[in-house]
């Protein structure tokens, strides 16, 4: 059988269950382990005019303390754009920024020491929220704008016209396994790092670079981590570096790992924005013009705010020809944690915005919103130019959406929900389909690349080392596929290991979904480069003529269909001919061309996918349940269905919580008080679907040559639960038919369900306490 194209459980799927999967925090603890803890900030934004740590440094137990006017190099850790700080360095940018760090025999005698400081500060005014932010103009990083056609006239000739805000919250990145990383130190002043990184190459330069060494005396590896989301691309370094440094002053191995409180008020969020838009349109609903501001909240300091903010704009049309647009994105400061990269990178909260407007238009014009968004959709060979020049090749949305209608049974439901809400007075039911149109790629093109390292052993058993890192999507099973498809041996015979800046160097994040395509093919160029030396061996030692076809599979080589050899003896005989049996391998993605202002190709192709959500709400309370899912989702032709599948679902439900129930709140001290379980709701069992199905797009094959025609697969599914917020928002205007635009943004948290009801009734509700609808 096939190593590619089928079901095969996740490399560690065991180890997950049984708890033997080894993270950062389960290595055995080296002799002479400090453990870190570092202060927080108690101000949004402050001058710092005193920081007295001697009694910190007599503390039982404390080995160093760690300010940053003792940094010995920088304290910028920037990974595109300075600004990123490791310690707050005379003035407090945001609630909870570290000031100084403790390394101890212990976290709570370190974490007790640190309480030993003694701290002065001269509060400053603090910009705390998007509106505020654009209120100040406090842009962090240049605006950016493109426009094609001239969306302001075709606005004003079009037949109507609508105008509105839009705002959608951030997130939380909630992964199981928190932020950690152990450095230990080596002979001639190298550093050993275990990371918790979505990012080993970075975190070896940020580490190098604040040591002041040179690249290769730092080695970062990671085997797992226990989830990331984004969260861990560039956000682990600060931790590592701290690790390191303090490492390296008391040439003890140092330990840092957050607590979960102190994890998510530390660590930037997903971007939260403003978007306001103006959009003009025919009687039908197709739209004529339309313009956008994307209000970005960045944060204190730069991250990947650029790139996030760019990808945001590149996702602002979804699945929709857009003739006369303009878009205009402001990257705006504000002080609060640095925002960072999370599933989607930006790409969701553009979304946000198109499917508002193309539910205020069907609400205008009382049409059906899928009919209207079937009529803005993309067409095949023509209406097929995105905002930003990129011509849409590949669009299978007008086969995928009637299938994914079928398979709901959309029509016969839509009735159905209609004449439930005519007959209840306190409960509705609302229902929406909305697709997904998501460019893969990384938008900054140096970073579509990726190195793999394959060795074959005299047995015939493979070791396996390639750049990208495992949390829990399945990325090691399927480059270990390619691998034992490329040899046609079984994939017991492919060992994984641990991803190492020592065997690959130079790697790009895993993100972006690119990991199978970058480094599956990676992978595969160095199996094949092996195969090829093999070749020549084999028609040698058993006589095989240039014309026949060798083909490797079932452990075996074939001759056509004469079996040859065992796979083990034909490497054993290559071994004794002196053939090198490891190889690198490279893969570049190709196609690529961005420009100065963004616009280009950016995408080397675009994943699809459909999903229709019902819902059941109480209008009393605001309180709902989502009812019933079903999702079409094109994976091109799948590399392995069964993780596919897992990433479908579970893209699904998180991209569910952050629309439905994962509310951020900072109180006007910019304080998070949302920052543990207790406060911060992520969907329990409970949550999911009643009725859930989830269904891979079988006429699937992608027309780039990805690695055997399969397309990304981690962050495209998460956009597809934009369908439970218009399933709820289906079922306020069935509440409140007033008409227009439903006053409901996101997180649509069930009290903001019930004042989005008031509002549609033209009732205003209380601004604390909601009051039942009469």
């Amino acid at each position: 059988m096939s190593a590619v194209h089928h079901p095969h459980p996740h490399d560690s799927a065991a180890k997950h269950v049984t708890g033997e999967a080894r993270y950062v925090d389960d290595l055995p603890e080296p002799r002479d382990l400090l453990h870190v803890y570092a202060r927080p900030a108690e101000h949004a934004r402050a001058r710092i005019t005193r920081l007295e740590v001697t009694a910190v440094r007599e503390a039982p137990a404390v080995a160093a303390v760690l300010t940053a006017a003792e940094l010995p190099v920088t304290n910028d850790i920037g990974p595109v754009i300075a600004g990123d700080q490791i310690l707050a360095d005379g003035e407090v940018l945001f609630h909870g920024q570290p000031l100084f760090a403790v390394a101890a025999e212990t976290i709570p005698a370190a974490r007790w020491a640190a309480g030993l400081a003694e701290v002065d500060y001269e509060p400053l005014p603090a910009v705390l929220t998007v509106d505020e932010a654009l209120d100040a103009d406090a842009d962090l990083l240049p605006p950016r704008s493109w426009q094609r056609g001239e969306p302001e006239s075709a606005i004003a000739a079009a037949p109507r016209r609508l105008a509105g805000t839009t705002y959608v919250g951030g997130q939380e990145h909630f992964y199981l396994e928190g932020q950690v990383s152990m450095a230990i130190p080596q002979e001639d002043g190298d550093m050993l790092v275990y990371s918790s990184t979505q990012h080993p190459s970075e975190v070896q330069h940020l580490v190098a670079k604040v040591l002041g060494v040179p690249d290769h005396a730092v080695t970062v590896e990671t085997r797992r981590m226990g989830g990331a989301f984004g969260g861990k691309e560039t956000q682990a370094a600060q931790f590592a570096v701290i690790a390191a440094l303090l490492a390296a002053r008391t040439g003890r191995p140092v330990k840092y790992r957050l607590d979960r409180d102190d994890d998510i008020t530390m660590t930037g969020k997903r971007h939260d924005l403003r978007i306001d838009y103006e959009v003009g349109f025919d009687d039908d609903g197709r739209i004529r013009g339309i313009t956008f501001l994307q209000a970005v909240r960045c944060g204190y300091a730069p991250d990947l705010s650029h790139s996030v903010a760019d990808r945001a704009m590149y996702h602002a049309d979804n699945a929709y020809f857009l003739e006369n647009v303009a878009i205009t994105s402001r990257r705006l400061r504000t002080n609060t944690v640095s925002n960072t990269a999370f599933r989607g990178f930006g790409g969701p909260q553009g979304m946000i915005g198109i499917e508002h407007v193309m539910d205020a238009i069907a609400r205008e014009i009382g049409a059906d919103p899928l009919a209207v968004r079937r009529r803005n959709l993309y067409g095949v060979g023509e209406r097929d130019i995105t905002p930003y020049g990129m011509r849409v090749e590949d669009n299978i949305l007008p086969e995928l959406l009637p299938e994914m209608e079928a398979q709901a049974d959309y029509a016969r439901r839509r009735q159905a929900v209609a004449a439930f809400n005519s007959g209840n007075r306190w409960l509705k039911k609302g229902i929406a389909i909305t697709p997904v149109k998501f460019g893969i790629s990384f938008t900054a093109k140096f970073l579509n690349q990726a190195g793999a390292l394959v060795l074959v052993y005299q047995d015939g058993s493979v070791q396996l080392n390639h750049g990208g890192t495992e949390m829990g999507q399945g990325l090691h099973m399927k480059v270990a596929q390619v691998v034992a498809e490329a040899f046609g041996i079984d994939l017991e015979r492919v060992r994984i290991t641990a991803t190492s800046t020592g065997k690959v160097p130079n790697t790009s994040p895993t993100a972006a979904s690119s990991g199978s395509d970058l480094n599956g093919a990676a992978a595969h160029n160095a199996a094949m480069k092996i195969v090829d030396r093999l070749l020549p061996v084999i028609r040698d030692r058993y006589e095989v003529a240039t014309d026949t076809p060798i083909r490797f599979r079932d452990n075996a080589v074939y001759a056509g269909d004469r079996w040859l050899a065992g796979f083990a003896e034909v490497v054993q005989e290559a071994y004794y001919r002196r053939v090198p049996l490891s190889a690198t391998g490279f893969y570049a993605t190709p196609k690529l061309e961005v420009h100065a202002d963004g616009t280009g190709r950016p995408f080397y192709y675009f994943a699809y996918g459909a999903a229709c959500s019902e819902v059941l709400m109480d209008t009393l309370t605001g309180e709902y349940r989502v009812t019933r899912v079903d999702i079409l989702h094109d994976v091109g032709r799948s590399l392995n269905p069964a993780i596919d599948m897992g990433q479908i679902e579970g893209g699904f439900i998180q991209g569910m919580g952050w629309l439905t129930t994962e509310e951020l709140h900072w109180d006007q001290e910019g304080r998070l008080t949302t920052h543990a379980p207790s406060t911060y709701k992520i969907p329990a069992c409970s949550d999911l679907p009643r009725a859930f199905h989830a269904r891979i797009y079988e006429r699937g094959e992608n027309t780039e040559a990805a690695i055997h025609r399969s397309k990304a697969v981690g962050e495209p599914p998460l956009m597809l639960a934009i369908s439970v917020l218009h399933a709820l928002r289906d079922a306020v205007a069935a509440a409140a038919p007033a008409g227009g635009a439903v006053a409901l943004d996101a997180p649509a948290t069930p009290e903001a369900v019930l004042r989005a009801i008031h509002a549609g009734r033209r009732v205003e509700a209380p601004e604390a306490t909601v009051e039942p609808a009469e």
